[in-house]
């Protein structure tokens, strides 16, 4: 009679090239900040965004997610990392903060969905998702911020959000052509894809 041996406990913490794909996103977003942003109302038009959308879809929900954490804590921190050479705590009780904050959900929401897809990620199902992850999550957490911190009415508030829009939906289409590139010629290991 044999005994079969256990199997190994499975590694769930993060390796150095996660570490290093984390930083090496959440420096993309800083450096996404030195293109100067749009001015629409009480918040600025960055591609700041397309980054958000980009990292969970090539990275996945969990490395996506700590990609747009460690920025927003190096922002709070003081770094002048967010747009037009923004940083500090302040910038996140403004009315931006919404948005700011949103990026979170957004990533987890795009990672979440994505890695459901994989190994294979489509165009289309991948756009869709990050069509709602970019623009209806975020808009539903930081459009009511941004309109009760500049006191705006809720139909100028629906205004200013519309004029996000056209820009949003080109960024999600960029993030989904990028990811469906990255993932058919390099794909990136599924390991904090799916939400267990």
């Amino acid at each position: 009679m044999t005994v079969s041996q256990p199997s190994p406990p499975r590694h769930r913490g993060l390796n150095t090239r996660d570490l290093a794909l984390i930083a090496l996103f959440a420096a993309l977003l800083a450096a996404m900040s030195i293109v100067p942003g749009i001015p629409v109302g009480s918040a600025p038009i960055t591609l700041q965004t397309l980054v958000v959308m980009l990292a969970p879809s090539i990275l996945g929900w969990k490395r996506g997610v700590l990609a747009v954490v460690t920025f927003l804590a190096l922002a709070a921190a003081g770094l002048p990392i967010l747009s037009g050479g923004q940083g500090g705590l302040a910038a996140f009780a403004g009315a931006t903060g919404g948005f700011l904050i949103s990026w979170i959900f957004v990533a987890l929401f795009i990672g979440a969905l994505t890695g459901r897809m994989l190994p294979k990620y489509r165009f289309w199902p991948g756009l869709a998702i990050n069509l709602t992850g970019g623009i209806v999550v975020c808009y539903l957490i930081g459009g009511p911020w941004m309109g009760a911190a500049a006191g705006l009415s809720v139909t100028s508030t629906l205004y200013t959000l519309a004029a996000f829009v056209p820009g949003d939906v080109a960024k999600a289409v960029l993030a989904t052509l990028v990811a469906a590139g990255v993932h058919r010629s390099y794909p990136v290991p599924p390991a904090g894809n799916r939400v267990s």
